[in-house]
């Protein structure tokens, strides 16, 4: 992995919602698996746009 894979991964990490880091922890399977689906699905979308925001490019 190179280093702007790694900085745009952390950068999506960093903007992850309080409700997305909460639902990680949970001890409810359902609600832990769609926080990482949810996790994935913002990663995926981070790689793909170049790590730039919807609307703020």
């Amino acid at each position: 992995m190179d280093d702007t894979t790694k900085a745009i991964i952390l950068s999506v990490i960093e903007r992850a919602p309080q409700w997305l880091r909460h639902d990680l922890d949970s001890k409810d399977q359902a609600v832990r698996s769609r926080a990482e689906e949810t996790l994935a699905a913002m990663v995926a979308d981070g790689l793909a746009h170049g790590g730039k925001q919807a609307g703020k490019d």
